[in-house]
């Protein structure tokens, strides 16, 4: 994870891109791309949804699409300095207490 948020960096870095990179952007930016995924599956039924893999080119959109937003996440995380893993094992943690086994049934 950190050498992808350091290979991202040193491309945005590159071309002069940091300057843009501030959170406000980075959070619209990763909106924007979360968006774009949320349109492949907009008119989809959900058994058409689960076998959107099985289409090439619908694939390979989902897969850029998931690439986006992975990146502007980790790019948000980067400027912020929020440890993306770490973040997310503790939102796990505090979900087991507000939401434990014997109660989700």
């Amino acid at each position: 994870m950190a050498a992808l948020q350091r290979r991202l960096a040193a491309f945005a870095a590159a071309r002069d891109w940091q300057q843009y990179h501030t959170p406000k952007n980075l959070a619209a930016a990763l909106s924007v791309e979360a968006s774009e995924l949320v349109e492949i599956f907009q008119w989809l039924t959900p058994e058409q949804s689960v076998r959107v893999m099985e289409e090439e080119g619908k694939a390979a959109r989902v897969e850029d699409e998931v690439a986006d937003v992975l990146a502007y996440l980790l790019q948000f995380c980067e400027v912020l300095g929020i440890d993306a893993l770490g973040a997310l094992s503790a939102k796990i943690d505090r979900n087991e207490v507000r939401f434990p086994v014997n109660g989700a049934r």
